[in-house]
């Protein structure tokens, strides 16, 4: 197995519209999963705000983006981005996991999540956050 390194964008509101532009410069194929789609609604004014999103091109473009919900703190450029690992090897992404979280801040400990058979956010001691998941076709 392989796993992917992906930038993964951090917006307000401006997810989509985000993701439909490299859409039309990159090509490929656009997965648009908003907070509605997920079950994962905690503000109604925001349940078609994007609680994930990808472009990937056939070329090797891919790039992940969501909406930061209103409850939880948010400064453009601050936290501008996550850095998502990938993998369909859940003993892979355990593995990786394991490693960057135990000298990391642990965010949300590596658990199964209604998107993935595993889920995991921690900012390393370089203030960068990582998210690491357990890739799963999206049939929506």
């Amino acid at each position: 197995m392989a796993i992917a390194t992906t930038p993964h964008l951090n917006f307000r509101g401006d997810a989509r519209a985000a993701l439909e532009f490299y859409h039309s410069v990159f090509g490929g194929q656009l997965v648009a999963v908003s907070y509605a789609d997920a079950h994962a609604v905690t503000e109604p004014a925001e349940a078609s705000q994007l609680l994930w999103g990808q472009v990937e091109s056939p070329d090797g473009f891919r790039v992940m983006a969501y909406d930061v919900p209103s409850h939880t703190e948010y400064a453009p450029g601050v936290i501008p981005l996550f850095v998502s690992i990938r993998s369909s090897d859940a003993a892979e992404i355990e593995r990786y996991w394991s490693a960057l979280a135990a000298s990391s801040t642990v965010l949300v400990p590596l658990a199964p999540a209604a998107w993935a058979p595993l889920y995991g956010m921690a900012t390393d001691p370089f203030g960068v956050t990582w998210v690491f998941d357990v890739a799963v076709p999206w049939a929506g």
